[in-house]
């Protein structure tokens, strides 16, 4: 008997995990790079950024340009197989309600001691031999000093570490979410959920854009 061809929803590739096949681009990507949408009881689209929502969902690529082209091109329609409303906000509702999982993801992390925070934590685990092999990414405030980041950067490279960094939030928000005034710098150890505030700073970063945060330079 011929096997079925898997739906959107069930996609799974050995190496990369589950998939999903984006209706923007008709490419399929891991489910990290990607935001799941359902219709809600009224008829309308509505972000899952959790993937816990019932009803069947469709994929887009956590990309600006991604975004824009779903939300005015009648693809979910399409998708779906029926007529279905598009908030003229969709992009605005996506990219609060992921700052929203983000800074909750980095508290829980913090709570997990997955994250040391503040400039002179973050220069001393980069220097310490153990703790610096475990940091999988570099958290730096949207609106921190360009000076400070630099810096923090360069205090990787000459303990011999390539971190990629993860710039989404504005350091109010840093800090609400790792229970201080404000941080401008932070440091994310592997285990838990590490990847996953990766991928989501990603999602984040994505939606975004490349739009510029405006940076105070009193902010290190």
């Amino acid at each position: 008997m011929t096997a079925m061809a898997p739906t959107i929803e069930e996609t799974h590739d050995a190496e990369r995990g589950p998939t999903r096949r984006c209706i923007a681009t008709g490419q399929s990507r891991p489910v990290g790079e990607l935001v799941r949408f359902v219709e809600d009881p009224d008829g309308a689209i509505v972000p899952d950024l959790e993937g816990r929502l019932p009803g069947r969902g469709v994929w887009v690529t956590a990309d600006q340009k991604a975004l824009a082209r779903v939300a005015k091109g009648g693809l979910f329609a399409k998708a779906l197989k029926k007529p279905v409303a598009v908030p003229a906000d969709l992009a605005a509702q996506v990219e609060r309600g992921l700052a929203r999982r983000l800074a909750n993801l980095i508290g829980l992390a913090r709570r997990a001691g997955l994250i040391v925070a503040g400039f002179g934590n973050v220069e001393a685990a980069l220097s310490h031999p153990k703790k610096g092999a475990r940091i999988v990414a570099l958290l730096e405030a949207s609106d921190g000093a360009a000076d400070g980041e630099r810096k923090i950067i360069a205090a990787a490279r000459r303990a011999g570490l390539e971190i990629p960094v993860l710039r989404v939030l504005p350091a109010a928000e840093m800090g609400l979410a790792l229970g201080l005034e404000h941080v401008v710098h932070a440091a994310l150890f592997a285990g838990g959920l590490a990847q996953t505030v990766v991928n989501d700073a990603a999602r984040l970063r994505g939606i975004q854009g490349h739009r510029a945060p405006a940076r105070h330079e009193g902010n290190e």
